[in-house]
């Protein structure tokens, strides 16, 4: 196993590099300190090929710009805020609007648009990188000064283990995820790709993709994946929910054992490569979202236009708008607390 380290581009605040993972059974995993993005997960199929099986960019430059967060490390808070709005022991505050009424990914210039401090690291049975980040009293309009460490590590059995810790010196909130676009075939649409959710309830949502603070069943419905189900299948539904997001934009609410244990989330196999992902979580939901306006006017790698479903995204999180929702899981963090969330991208071929 090893770490090969290139320098990437020069950002806004600093030269940017790139950290090549590579273990000995013939993954590669490419990250950037800058927004802490995976820029590609190289893994082999049935036949031991390798294919690059997330969305990106070839360079730094198409990451400074407004993009669909490919690959990012995303926060203060992922998802969205209504109106971004909340309060915490009866203070109120007002963050960045950047989706509509909205507050959404952390705002204006997240945790996705951030030069982390790297250092790499190895192990016995994995190599990887940790990221750190102090993020401002203020920043975004999120309350207190909030010190970030993220860890990615590309163990030798094809896992790559996202570990995340936080401290505030202050009360705030805090959501963080990845949001790696994947396509496991690691080309064309992900309409055959077979999905599979633990979970029997999703967060309903209003116009503005605000939940409405209910928890309904996915029985009888085009969220149904308890069984392997085709993509394709639902996603141009008549259903309300499918309708307003043109395909999947919805949070799952996780089918868990124990609160806060790793625990097997979801599960994407491509028939056509045999590559399949299973997602290992500690957080209570996932979002799943098909890339539904993708038109082929954003170029990303080697040039490719991305076209509407070209990949999905199942993002582990707290739920959204959870600071104004008090039926949801809380996302406060309080000074003498450390938040912890784990998510694994387990890989492999069959």
């Amino acid at each position: 196993m090893r770490i090969d380290t290139f320098i990437f581009g020069e950002s806004p605040y600093g030269s940017a590099y790139l950290f090549r993972l590579v273990n000995d059974s013939g993954m590669e995993v490419e990250i950037t300190n800058y927004g802490g993005i995976i820029r590609s997960i190289q893994v082999p199929d049935r036949a031991g090929q390798l294919a690059d099986v997330v969305l990106g960019f070839d360079a730094l430059d198409g990451y400074l710009g407004d993009h669909p967060y490919f690959g990012a490390l995303v926060g203060r808070y992922c998802n969205r805020i209504a109106k971004g709005k909340f309060s915490i022991d009866s203070k109120s505050y007002q963050l960045a609007t950047n989706n509509g009424p909205n507050h959404l990914h952390g705002g204006i210039a997240g945790f996705s648009h951030k030069l982390w401090q790297a250092e790499t690291f190895e192990e016995a049975d994995r190599v990887g990188i940790e990221l750190k980040y102090l993020s401002p009293d203020g920043e975004e309009g999120y309350p207190g000064a909030l010190s970030v460490t993220a860890r990615y590590s590309l163990t030798e059995d094809n896992a790559l283990v996202m570990e995340y810790e936080a401290t505030t010196d202050k009360p705030t909130i805090i959501n963080l995820t990845n949001h790696a676009y994947f396509n496991l075939a690691g080309q064309g649409d992900i309409l055959d790709h077979k999905l599979k959710i633990k979970a029997n309830e999703i967060t309903p949502v209003d116009e503005h993709s605000i939940p409405t603070g209910e928890c309904t069943s996915v029985v009888g419905t085009p969220f149904d994946f308890r069984s392997f189900t085709p993509v394709g299948l639902g996603i141009n539904a008549e259903h309300a929910l499918i309708q307003q997001s043109r395909g999947y934009d919805q949070n799952f609410v996780i089918d868990r054992k124990t609160e806060g244990d790793l625990e097997l989330a979801a599960t994407l196999h491509d028939p056509s490569s045999g590559r399949k992902l299973e997602i290992f979580t500690t957080e209570p939901g996932v979002q799943l979202y098909t890339s539904n306006f993708f038109d082929g006017t954003l170029t990303g790698k080697a040039g490719t236009a991305y076209q509407k479903h070209e990949a999905l995204c199942l993002e582990t999180q707290h739920f959204p708008d959870s600071p104004n929702q008090p039926s949801f899981p809380s996302t406060v963090l309080r000074p003498g607390e450390v938040y912890r969330s784990r998510t694994d991208y387990r890989f492999a071929s069959k």
